[in-house]
């Protein structure tokens, strides 16, 4: 049997013994620790020499190699060579190969398992060729190098290689210094930032010695990458919260699954009876004939819950003063304020809970992200300011496990509306437009007939027509209606949508203009998309008595002080859907509790169905999705809201005072209906009232 011993400066209680097998031979391991005291090291070193097989030291490797740069340290070279007949090695050769192996097969096996993570290295320089592996997943890294090893809290913290690079002929001294004794307590002040790192981090990497006397008591939901935690040691991980766990290689035995990567080469070294320290080829070829493969361990029992991400943004400047974290910004000039904001990078509102499927039974979350930009901002800039951004948001919601994400508000609207995004991300991105449609069209149905109108005829106007929103608004109404009317500012998309129209539906009426004015008095029903900012689209004063505007534009189209002027209209907002389950959103997102705009319930809704794809995008928005969302917005238990006009609920009593009021004005204007024609109108649910639902 062979009979390896590995030195560690590391605490004398994490010793041990145990035996493993390694291409058929037996090995006797035995770690020492000796409390940081470097003396006794070197003793040690003479009392093993030739008295054992293999020596390993687990310090910090003898040559740190930092990209093309070899720094050697020459206390520890000058330590392995006291020996004069059994090799000595460091594990700098193991470690190399082990890291990088670990990182790829982790990623094999959990594809976006590091993929935009937050990455805290407590020893950087030690473990540079694992934070190269893991640079190829483009993570954002925080290196604690200067905060523990040096002890110079003052330095800044390395963010990226290249800045671990540049700052190395400074902290490498410092570090291997320190390393030669015990690492001194921590001030109060040095813990207590090393703790808001350890907050910050998705993944912790380093020794355990390190881990197991500088990790704060809560590690709940993060990766631990390190060497050779023991049995008891993974259970205290446990007990901590720690959700995945991370080691170089398969266990090697029941007493010590797990050893540090010193004392795997020092096991390789007896093992080929080389009496030096083996290079990369032999390293490769023991790990592939000993089929050596990192242990990947879910510490926890987790659930699998769908989780989804929404973004949303401010519509208006004081918006940003909800979050509480802002609130300081009302004392600012607004206008500055809202030019501020839209550099913000993508923020953490909120988690939504409490959605649950009536199909599945399943209960899904979901997160909530803002951008700062208003709408005006956003519209005063080239459409890649808020691509970077979503694109930005995308990569947040991935590393908080999110599957899909939706855009809210004006983010489904700017540019390519959605698609840039859906290509440069890698989770699923749904503008949310295909719900937004049925339920529009859905609310504006139901408010027709509270109105006392048919569904089968009079006319429909769609402003904003030839946008992702109002091109199929406008194309199902003609299908349900017949007569409809196109209002847009470019006349050559009006004149392609028109087009379309009649060759899909050659039955229909159709006009094509590029203001509303001249047509409002005739229109039964107006939906209107448009992305102005004005709220001036329409003159409420030219509508037809009893009309019904479905407002879907945010900010909205209608002003409330405008609306007051016309009582026996009914001027609705877009259709909010209730969610199944008691939803939470954890932020007032402007809707009563458990209530969504569409964009955000479609998301959602995907989510339930397992659909974590790209889903709704374009301006083109295909009529076969709008049809299959409202059939999924069946199955899962999502209904309508009920009307709401201006943030109220619409009453029995609003539209019995809205119905007299248009019929005063009717019979003013000598357009009265007969007792009979009244009567049949009268009808909540005339015979063919469930036009548009057919055409869904």
């Amino acid at each position: 049997m062979k009979h390896v011993v590995s030195l560690s400066l590391g605490a004398t209680r994490r010793d041990y013994r145990c035996s493993i097998t390694l291409l058929g031979q037996s090995v006797q391991v035995q770690r020492i620790g000796v409390d940081g005291d470097w003396q006794r090291v070197a003793a040690l070193l003479r009392r093993y020499d030739g008295t054992v097989d293999a020596i390993s030291l687990e310090h910090p490797p003898a040559v740190i190699q930092l990209g093309t740069q070899h720094y050697p340290n020459a206390a520890l070279l000058a330590l392995m060579d006291q020996t004069r007949q059994t090799p000595v090695v460091d594990g700098r050769v193991l470690q190399a190969t082990l890291e990088r192996w670990a990182i790829k097969r982790a990623a094999d096996r959990m594809p976006g398992i590091w993929r935009y993570r937050r990455v805290l290295l407590l020893s950087a320089l030690q473990h540079y060729q694992l934070a190269h592996a893991l640079s190829e997943h483009q993570v954002e890294f925080r290196c604690a190098d200067p905060l523990i090893s040096s002890g110079l809290a003052g330095l800044p913290l390395p963010r990226s290689l290249a800045q671990l690079e540049y700052m190395a002929p400074l902290l490498l001294p410092l570090t291997m210094l320190r390393r030669s004794h015990r690492l001194p307590p921590l001030s109060p002040a040095r813990r207590q930032r090393l703790h808001r790192l350890f907050d910050w981090a998705d993944v912790i990497v380093g020794p355990f010695d390190l881990i197991g006397d500088l990790a704060p008591a809560d590690l709940r939901g993060r990766t631990l990458i390190t060497d050779d935690p023991s049995p008891a040691e993974i259970d205290a991980l446990r007990q901590r919260g720690l959700a995945t766990l991370l080691t170089m290689t398969p266990p090697m035995s029941q007493e010590r699954p797990f050893l540090s990567t010193a004392a795997l080469e020092a096991i390789i070294t007896a093992v080929l009876e080389q009496g030096c320290q083996p290079d990369d080829a032999e390293v490769l070829d023991v790990i592939d004939r000993a089929r050596w493969e990192p242990t990947l361990q879910s510490l926890q029992h987790q659930r699998d819950i769908r989780k989804f991400a929404f973004v949303i943004h401010p519509l208006k400047t004081d918006h940003i003063y909800k979050d509480t974290r802002f609130g300081f910004a009302r004392y600012f000039p607004q206008r500055l304020v809202e030019w501020l904001a839209a550099f913000a990078p993508p923020l953490y509102l909120s988690h939504i809970r409490g959605i649950r499927s009536q199909a599945t039974g399943e209960e899904i979350e979901g997160v909530l992200l803002t951008l700062g930009a208003t709408p005006r901002e956003m519209l005063r800039r080239s459409p890649t300011f808020t691509y970077r951004r979503l694109i930005r948001a995308a990569r947040l919601a991935e590393r908080m496990g999110a599957r899909i994400m939706g855009l809210g508000a004006f983010t489904s609207v700017v540019g390519d509306a959605g698609i840039t995004v859906a290509q440069k991300s890698d989770i699923g991105i749904t503008s949310g437009n295909s719900l937004t449609v049925a339920a529009t069209l859905a609310s504006a149905r139901h408010a027709v007939l509270l109105m006392g109108g048919r569904i089968d005829q009079g006319c429909a106007m769609v402003i904003g027509a030839t946008g992702s929103i109002g091109s199929v608004c406008a194309r199902l109404l003609a299908q349900a209606i017949g007569n409809v009317v196109l209002i847009a500012p470019r006349p050559e998309r009006l004149l392609a949508l028109k087009q379309q129209i009649e060759q899909e539906t050659p039955a229909a009426r159709v006009v094509a203009a590029t203001r509303p004015e001249s047509y409002l008095s005739a229109a039964d029903l107006i939906v209107t998309t448009t992305s102005a900012l004005t709220g001036k689209i329409i003159n409420i004063d030219r509508l037809k008595p009893g009309a019904v505007v479905c407002d879907v534009a945010r900010p909205p189209d209608v002003q409330a002080e405008d609306a007051t002027r016309r009582p026996d209209v009914l001027v609705i907002e877009s259709g909010e859907i209730v969610l199944p389950g008691n939803p939470d959103f954890g932020f007032d997102i402007g809707l009563p509790p458990g209530i969504a705009y569409a964009c955000l319930a479609e998301t959602a809704l995907l989510t339930m169905e397992g659909r974590f794809e790209d889903y709704t995008l374009g301006r083109d928005i295909k009529i076969e999705q709008v049809r299959e969302i409202y059939h999924l917005m069946q199955k899962h238990g999502l209904t309508l809201a009920r009307l709401r006009s201006f943030g109220q609920y619409i009453t029995d009593a609003d539209i019995a005072a809205k119905r007299r009021l248009a019929d005063e004005r009717r019979q003013q204007a000598a357009l009265h209906l007969t007792d009979a024609h009244r009567s049949e109108h009268s009808n909540h649910l005339p015979a063919n009232a469930c036009l548009i639902d057919q055409v869904l």
